[in-house]
Formats: C-alpha cells, sequence, structure tokens
C-alpha cells in the first residue's frame, strides 16, 4: 500500500491527528484493522468489473 493511500485512508477514517502527533506506532491495533479492511474495499471495488 502506498504512503498516500495510507494517509488518505487514516484521514477518512479520522486517525491522522494520532499519525501526525505520535506516529503510526500510536495508531490502535481495531484503527490498523479497519484501515486494511477499508484498504481491501478499495482494492476489490478497483478491480471488480462494472
Amino acid at each position: 500500500m502506498s504512503e498516500q493511500l495510507k494517509y488518505e485512508i487514516a484521514r477518512e477514517l479520522g486517525v491522522d491527528q494520532v499519525v501526525a502527533s505520535r506516529g503510526w506506532g500510536d495508531v490502535s491495533s481495531r484503527d490498523c484493522g479497519n484501515m486494511v479492511a477499508k484498504a481491501i474495499e478499495i482494492a476489490e471495488r478497483s478491480v471488480s468489473p462494472r
């Protein structure tokens, strides 16, 4: 996953301030899981036939 996509997803899920102030290491495991789920959703939409 690109850094840009990670930051976009973090912003969308509202954890971008945690990343900006304390770094990725302080993002909760729940939020990381939500980020992965969102990334999978985006990837599935990009490859599914329309």
